[in-house]
């Protein structure tokens, strides 16, 4: 599982370089060797893999140019070994030139070829050279499955790596001239090392979220092994019986565990993605970690705040090394958050409960897991991994930071908004396509759902301070959709229905599947659902009744060309993005107001929008004049947006 897990961080990397590693062909140096656990599964995780070099704590293998089946099989047979040694190696399947050597050698001498493939610019060389050479040789993947640890920063020591017996063959992460590092062994780099090869482009994460499958595993285990005691304890469960249930869920247990990992590389791309966007938000992030006592930059190769405002500067954003260490805070911290309030024992997510364990043992023993003495931690766990996985390393302290709520109460908002609109379903469309599309759009998909949650639960934090169950909140978000959505095409004003249709365009143009591409551009309108409902209900109305309104007001003051323009301001910092957020968020108020007005005065209008702005006259008119002026008479700021919220909320207010 642990060689899976990483295996499944490389094939992420690769996606987004455009290349799949279960098809296309990737050229891999490593440190370990086909009996070793990590370094040999891995090895055989795809088929197109074509192994140049490798050594361990005995041998050197170079081959120069390998048949990609011819060495597979071979792999794979030395794998199948009681024992085995690159010595085992039959070397009538090696290219041209290929060689295994053993350690031992004062001198070896390499073919052309051999030397050439691990960028060696001689062919007399010690064992220790070639091993340097192979750590810097010009392939795809370097793979880590050997015990030791291979790269440190250029400023740092050997002595502060504390691995002597490597000190000879160690190199530095800007010397590194694979694309990707995998890291199936731990601390293969040091963590300096791997922001150093971050830093130059290429594309690692840290030990500890590319082998976390080995971790999860044994907590998963453990925690099945408990409910099935209780179980056992009752008479219902003999031991053989039980041994027989846990060898026969081994792979579903390994999916569940390797899911956690799919989504942890995927949360830090994303976050990869957004960049230096996201970078004042990170900063705000470990400034609070560290108000609390939590965190100390230094130790954990974190910039300080100085070093990130130089590096927001230089428009150098977090390295993945970094967001990983970032994102295991996140989820460390809001466990500790949620676990101290009473979220845990909220009767709907005892779904997410059941959704631990394998679906065989979960239907057979629900109430041993019910009754489970860790049920709390694991509710806890599994919400807040998908939390955190889904909204990135700082999703919950830029909600709690905007709507003054606490972390418990964005943890709710989010199961609202996932389970409100079916995203776990809506998230298995768009993994189905590894491989498939290309992984830059794949992230595109992605982010389209990231917005909505992000947008529709802090909605939730500002506007709804309601404490019925989840099960009664979701239900009523449910409700809303089927009302509305299978409607919306008739009602959304026509520069909407065309940035939605452009949106769907472009997704279908890049490979998506059109059902996938059209729901996916909707979620922008389904964002504002739970807007109509509470117009709906705050003006006692017909939720039909109260989306038209709510559209009319929309088309009336132009706001979704506001929204668009808005959309595309950049910030000079955070607190003029909070700013925004603000003008945007009084802008929405103000819509939200103005519908209620026109249902509550002027319900029985065939047209409650126009008859409430003609009631309004004049006053109403210019404020539209000026509205337009500011937000449409050339570029936007957020000064005029402030403005234009402003004379909008004046508006609703009368």
């Amino acid at each position: 599982i642990t060689a899976r897990g990483a295996w499944l961080s490389v094939r992420r990397h690769f996606a987004e370089l455009g290349v799949d590693v279960q098809a296309d062909s990737v050229r891999v140096v490593g440190v370990g060797d086909m009996s070793g656990d990590v370094f040999g599964n891995g090895m055989l995780l795809s088929e197109q893999t074509r192994l140049v070099a490798a050594f361990d704590h005995r041998d050197i293998f170079i081959d120069p140019d390998p048949d990609a089946a011819a060495s597979f099989a071979e792999r794979k047979r030395m794998f199948d070994l009681p024992r085995s040694s690159w010595q085992d190696y039959d070397k009538s399947k090696l290219s041209a030139g290929g060689a295994i050597v053993s350690r031992a050698q004062k001198s070896v001498t390499l073919s052309t070829a051999a030397a050439a493939a691990i960028g060696l610019d001689k062919t007399v060389a010690s064992p220790t050279e070639i091993m340097n050479a192979i750590l810097k040789a010009p392939v795809d993947l370097l793979w880590f499955g050997g015990i030791g640890t291979y790269v440190r920063a250029t400023g740092e020591t050997n002595q502060e790596v504390g691995d002597r017996a490597n000190d000879a063959i160690r190199v530095t992460g800007s010397e590194v001239r694979a694309k990707v590092i995998g890291e199936g062994a731990n601390l293969g780099t040091t963590q300096r090392a791997r922001i150093e090869f971050g830093l130059k482009g290429g594309r690692c994460n840290s030990d500890a979220i590319d082998n976390s499958g080995g971790v999860n595993s044994s907590d998963v285990e453990v925690n099945i092994k408990i409910a099935l005691a209780s179980a056992m304890r009752k008479g219902g469960l003999a031991r053989p019986a039980r041994n027989k249930l846990l060898a026969e869920m081994t792979e579903e247990v390994a999916r569940l565990v390797l899911a956690n990992n799919y989504e942890q590389t995927l949360a830090i791309s994303l976050a990869a993605r957004r960049g230096i966007q996201d970078i004042a938000h990170q900063g705000r992030f470990m400034s609070a970690l560290e108000t609390r006592g939590l965190l100390d930059r230094a130790v954990e190769n974190l910039p300080s705040a100085a070093a990130l405002a130089e590096r927001q500067a230089r428009g150098e954003p977090l390295t993945r090394p970094e967001l990983g260490v970032l994102l295991a805070y996140a989820k460390i911290v809001l466990f500790s958050d949620i676990i101290a309030s009473d979220l845990p024992d909220d009767a709907h997510l005892v779904r997410d409960l059941l959704g631990y364990f394998p679906d065989r043992m979960a239907k057979k023993y629900e109430t041993e897991i019910g009754g489970h003495r860790l049920r709390r931690e694991i509710i806890t766990r599994v919400l807040v991994n998908d939390l955190v996985n889904r909204g990135g390393p700082s999703f919950v302290s830029r909600l709690q930071e905007a709507s003054g709520r606490s972390a418990a109460d964005v943890a709710r908002c989010f199961a609202v908004v996932r389970d409100g609109f079916a995203l776990p379903a809506l998230y298995a469309e768009i993994d189905a396509l590894d491989n498939v599309v290309d992984g830059t759009l794949q992230l595109d998909l992605y982010q389209a759902v990231s917005r909505l949650i992000f947008s529709t639960g802090g909605w939730y934090l500002r506007n709804e301070h309601s404490d019925a169950p989840l099960a009664d909140r979701i239900a009523e978000l449910q409700a809303a959709r089927a009302a509305l959505e299978h409607k919306f095409a008739g009602m959304l004003p026509a520069f909407t229905r065309d940035r939605i249709q452009k949106r769907k365009d472009g997704f279908v143009a890049a490979g998506a599947p059109e059902k996938l591409a059209d729901r996916l551009a909707l979620l922008e309108v389904g964002e504002l659902v739970p807007d109509i409902a509470l117009v709906a209900k705050t003006a006692n109305a017909d939720i039909v009744a109260a989306a038209k309104a709510f559209f009319g007001v929309s088309e009336a003051f132009r706001i979704p060309r506001i929204e668009d323009a808005a959309h595309a301001i950049t910030t000079a910092d955070y607190y003029e993005g909070m700013a925004l957020a603000r003008a945007s968020d009084t802008i929405g108020a103000a819509r939200r107001g103005i519908a209620v007005a026109a249902l509550t005065g002027f319900g029985t209008a065939s047209d409650p929008v126009a008859a409430w702005l003609e009631a309004g006259g004049e006053r109403i008119g210019r404020t539209r004049e000026r509205l337009q002026a500011l937000t449409e008479g050339g570029d936007i700021s957020v000064s005029r947006l402030t403005v234009a919220a402003g004379l909008m909320s004046d508006l609703s207010a009368r």
